[in-house]
């Protein structure tokens, strides 16, 4: 006699979860602490004559002047380093990067999925866990987080990694750099947000539990 037995899928493991979370909280503060840092030489010209690019408004400011700015700054870039280097961690050791490693054969795939989202197109059929226009989003958001960690190291030790700052063009060069992934981060936000959205609650809670629908089988 055969029964049934239902079993959560994980979707998420735990240590993935945890990191996902981190880095959530850390990107807003450091966008509006670095911001409060950009307002004390909104400027990425010379300092003499200094030409302003803009001036951030304080409602998206956070810190209060340079020092605190910084402080908030700092606090909040080596919690998104220490959860970053541990979701890459995992990632290598557990293979599942394969899952979220965007790939030459995913380009064909990206169309007709921006098709689906935005278009309303039948929804293509793809393998693995997420499809080639996530795969794209998410490897643009590491890539991008990789050199926010790396011009912001050389921001941070201009001196003391001369050569790095060198290598990224000149300070100058570093500070448009940083500016910019930060930017290319936080456009990835809205994005993300609608297809977490668009993929239905489940999809959205199986990033707090782990668990996304049910897998039968029978004994």
């Amino acid at each position: 006699m055969k029964t049934e037995v239902r079993r959560e899928r994980l979707e998420h493991p735990a240590i993935v979860r945890v990191c996902h979370w981190l880095v959530a909280i850390a990107i807003p503060v450091l966008a509006a602490s670095g911001l409060e840092v950009f307002a004390a030489f909104p400027s990425f010209g010379d300092k003499v004559p200094e030409h302003v690019v803009f001036t951030p408004p304080d409602a998206v400011r956070l810190g209060g002047w340079l020092g605190g700015a910084l402080q908030w700054h700092f606090t909040f870039a080596w919690l998104l380093l220490g959860a970053g280097a541990v979701y890459a961690f995992y990632q290598l050791a557990s293979g599942n990067y394969r899952q979220v490693l965007f790939v030459s054969r995913d380009v064909r795939g990206v169309w007709p999925m921006i098709g689906h989202y935005f278009l309303f197109e039948p929804k293509p059929a793809h393998v693995g866990t997420y499809n080639p226009l996530q795969k794209l989003a998410y490897t643009t958001a590491i890539g991008l987080s990789v050199v926010l960690v790396i011009t912001g190291l050389a921001l941070y030790q201009p001196v003391q990694l001369s050569w790095l700052v060198a290598a990224l063009g000149g300070f100058r060069l570093v500070r448009v750099e940083h500016f910019a992934a930060m930017c290319g981060l936080a456009a990835f936000v809205p994005g993300h947000v609608v297809m977490v959205a668009l993929h239905g609650w489940s999809n959205f809670a199986s990033m707090w539990t782990g668990e996304v629908g049910s897998l039968k089988s029978e004994v």
